[in-house]
């Protein structure tokens, strides 16, 4: 199925969490991936496309443990934009997330977010999966460096490591975009507009 003319009406922010944005837990390159991020969604809140944040809920002592300081969402969330709470990889599984796109006619998103090679990756495969045109800018995502490999290679910047990641998805995916080149449209008339 041909998806590239399908109009994208819904951002999924993934992952923006004070534990992988700040201090010394943050991804290599975490301010610009924030101030692109952050034109991402005044994009498509300017436009009337769905913002969607999806927060991960990690397991006991680890940073993104609900409740604590690094859980929290590091951007703002906008009135009546939905969260959706995950405890896997996958925005989709286990999560009202497909229900809720659905809801509001969407065919077409963009996903944003961290960690490139695990739970950016495996949203834009659930949502290929459901037959959505998925649009993954090639610096709206980000992830840490990856450590050597004695004998086998050097430690891998994160940037590489992003864009392999991305590559991996396959060609049904489209990730040689550019965030500032994303174009969102409005929810179809008729959707939802209570963004919940």
């Amino acid at each position: 199925m041909t998806t590239s003319g399908v109009p994208l009406q819904a951002l999924l922010v993934v992952d923006i969490q004070s534990t992988s944005v700040t201090g010394a837990g943050a991804v290599p390159g975490a301010a610009p991936l924030l101030d692109r991020t952050a034109g991402l969604i005044g994009r498509a809140r300017e436009s009337g496309a769905l913002v969607v944040h999806i927060q991960n809920d990690g397991p006991a002592g680890a940073g993104d443990e609900p409740g604590t300081p690094g859980w929290e969402l590091h951007l703002p969330v906008g009135p009546g934009e939905p969260v959706v709470r995950k405890s896997r990889d996958d925005g989709f599984e286990g999560t009202p997330l497909g229900g809720l796109l659905d809801g509001h006619g969407v065919r077409g998103l963009v996903v944003c977010g961290l960690m490139s090679e695990m739970c950016i990756q495996a949203t834009v495969r659930g949502a290929l999966a459901r037959g959505l045109r998925v649009v993954l800018p090639y610096d709206a995502h980000g992830t840490h460096n990856i450590p050597a490999a004695p004998g086998i290679s050097e430690e891998i910047p994160a940037a590489t490591a992003s864009r392999v990641a991305a590559w991996a998805v396959g060609n049904e995916a489209e990730v040689t975009t550019r965030a500032a080149d994303v174009t969102f449209a409005p929810l179809a008339r008729g959707a939802r507009t209570d963004q919940g």
